[in-house]
């Protein structure tokens, strides 16, 4: 558990004014014993003096009187201390403690030390002796008695108890003392460490508040000190941690922006190769569904030319990288990857990876090649046929009826020609979105009839069965009847051609949602599976021979699929080799 700051300096506080007063109470404790000891006996030798001006006062250069005892009493009891006279010989002749009895008792004082001092020196002590008469250890102080000569000694005695006692009332006093400081000091340490560590609990309080992310938070303190300071510079600096996190923060948002509006593809790595972003649109070119980051590109785009690329950048020092790779997982596709370094103070820091997808380009490409390959050779057989019957006329050398087969072939080729570029013209006007259509409601049934009746005499030709089976009630479609009957004609069309003698064709109609559903069936030679993902692409023949005999264009399906798509619909096939084929598509309800 965290300790305030508080307690913390309240603590600090106390335990300096402990040790100040531990330290105070023993030096008083050493000193005012020697003190008091000094003032004790201070006191002892001013009361022995004057005893014995006393004594000396009433017994002048006389020995002393038989009331010795008496007169010992009398001092003991005004000093308050136990007084005993004791003649030159070493007798007690009188003692402030003793009664006659005691006096009888009491030993010979001849020896005592503080005795042979006063009665040689004029000044005799002795300290911490044990009394034998007490039985009790006492302080003992001796002066002689008599003005000219010595008659006998006066000694005054304290007991060390007394003075022990002093000296614990002393301590005591002193004990007490350092309590109520150390008391008061707790009190006015806590009262003034929360003066001191209120503005400092505000400041950790904002502190948090901002660690937080709550900049809003304000330290407001009166104080123009250091804390006054450091408050003002915690809201300064709140301030501006603000200004440029709100910086951050919207640069990471133009920034997650521009990636997920991002059509190519975008892979980060660091300097170890590993990835730390990719993009959504990187996400769906390689089929991530899984966090990238932290993995190889290996491991994600599985794809040996993108980890190449990547080791190439940090291993190798490349600076820039370009190339075509190719993704076949789970589909083919072709992709452009671009490959340059994260620099910093010129060091290496990871590589990014940008991936545009070039799928369609490619496709287009190929497209347009196949166009321009298809429609040269498609414009070169009918021409080469005109211009070699043109020459062969020209140089006269045909007579006779031949010369109207020859202009026959050059009719049908020229016509061949000149419905190929019409085809090529309306396909052309329509992906481009030049076509004018007018989408009006119209009776599905009406046209299927009228196109039915214009392939009636190929149809009948060829003994082949065409049916209607359109039912009563059919909502109207919208549509632009022209490019509609144009849809209709190039199915049945298609149907009669390649339906042998005395097949079966049908076009049938339904409601499908809001689309009404048209279906031409026949019983013709069908188309493989293989061909059938391509069949409404433009100049795609399943049999080409065939399909120049029959004077067809190769662009039939194409433009049907176009024509559709701009009335909304959807075109489609179903067909088996040698069983026949039915071409689907649908028509927007008016």
């Amino acid at each position: 558990m965290r300790i305030k700051l508080h307690w913390k300096l309240t603590a600090l506080f106390c335990l300096m004014v402990a040790v100040l007063l531990g330290v105070t109470y023993f030096y008083l404790d050493s000193h005012l014993k020697d003190y008091m000891g000094r003032r004790i006996r201070e006191d002892v030798v001013k009361d022995l003096y004057l005893g014995k001006e006393l004594l000396d006062a009433e017994i002048g250069d006389k020995s002393l009187p038989a009331d010795t005892d008496r007169l010992a009493d009398k001092i003991g009891k005004a000093l308050g201390l136990r007084a005993t006279i004791v003649g030159i010989d070493g007798k007690v002749l009188g003692d402030s403690e003793l009664d006659a009895a005691g006096l009888a008792k009491a030993e010979d004082h001849s020896d005592r030390p503080e005795i042979r001092q006063a009665l040689s020196s004029g000044f005799g002590e002795s300290g911490n002796r044990y009394s034998y008469t007490l039985k009790k250890y006492m302080h003992y102080m001796a002066v002689p008695l008599g003005k000219d000569k010595p008659v006998g000694v006066l000694r005054l005695s304290i007991p060390l108890a007394d003075v022990h006692i002093i000296e614990a009332g002393m301590i005591k006093i002193t004990v007490i003392a350092v309590m109520l400081g150390l008391l008061i000091a707790v009190v006015l340490s806590g009262v003034l460490s929360f003066f001191i560590t209120r503005p400092i609990a505000r400041i950790s309080e904002a502190a948090r508040a901002i660690a937080g992310g709550d900049f809003s938070k304000k330290v407001i303190i009166g104080s123009r000190g250091e804390i006054g300071a450091l408050a003002s510079d915690l809201n300064r600096m709140a301030d501006e941690i603000k200004s440029r996190i709100d910086q951050v923060t919207s640069g990471e948002a133009r920034l997650e922006s521009v990636l997920l509006g991002m059509a190519e593809g975008l892979v980060v790595t660091d300097s170890k190769g590993d990835i730390i972003l990719a993009n959504p649109s990187a996400r769906r070119y390689f089929f991530i569904d899984t966090p990238p980051e932290g993995k190889r590109p290996l491991e994600v785009v599985r794809n040996a030319a993108v980890q190449s690329a990547v080791d190439r950048i940090l291993r190798e020092g490349q600076g820039f990288i370009s190339e075509e790779i190719s993704i076949n997982f789970p589909e083919e596709r072709s992709m452009k990857m671009s490959a340059v370094p994260i620099v910093r103070d010129g060091g290496r820091e990871g590589a990014i990876l940008v991936f545009h997808d070039i799928t369609e380009l490619r496709r287009l490409e190929n497209i347009r090649k196949d166009f321009v390959a298809n429609v040269s050779h498609e414009l070169r057989t009918p021409l080469s046929s005109i211009k070699g019957y043109a020459e062969t006329l020209k140089d006269g050398s045909v007579n006779g009826p031949e010369v109207k087969d020859f202009l026959d072939i050059i009719y049908r080729e020229s016509d061949r020609l000149a419905k190929l570029i019409d085809d090529l013209l309306d396909l052309s006007r329509i992906e481009s979105g030049k076509m004018a259509m007018a989408f009006v409601p119209m009776d599905l049934w009406s046209v299927a009839k009228r196109v039915c009746a214009i392939l009636e005499k190929q149809s009948t030709s060829k003994a082949i069965s065409v049916s209607l089976e359109v039912p009563a009630g059919l909502p109207r479609v919208l549509a632009d009847e022209g490019r509609l009957s144009q849809v209709i004609m190039n199915l049945l069309d298609n149907a009669v051609k390649y339906t042998p003698e005395r097949g079966e064709i049908k076009l049938s109609a339904a409601v499908e949602g809001n689309f009404v559903r048209v279906d031409v069936s026949d019983t013709g030679v069908g188309i493989p599976e293989e061909d059938i993902l391509r069949i409404f692409e433009r100049f795609y023949r399943v049999d080409k021979a065939r399909s120049r005999e029959l004077g067809g264009t190769g662009l039939g399906l194409s433009i049907v699929k176009h024509i559709v798509q701009a009335h909304g619909g959807r075109v489609w096939v179903v067909s088996s080799p040698g069983r026949g084929s039915t071409f689907s598509f649908t028509i927007p309800i008016a």
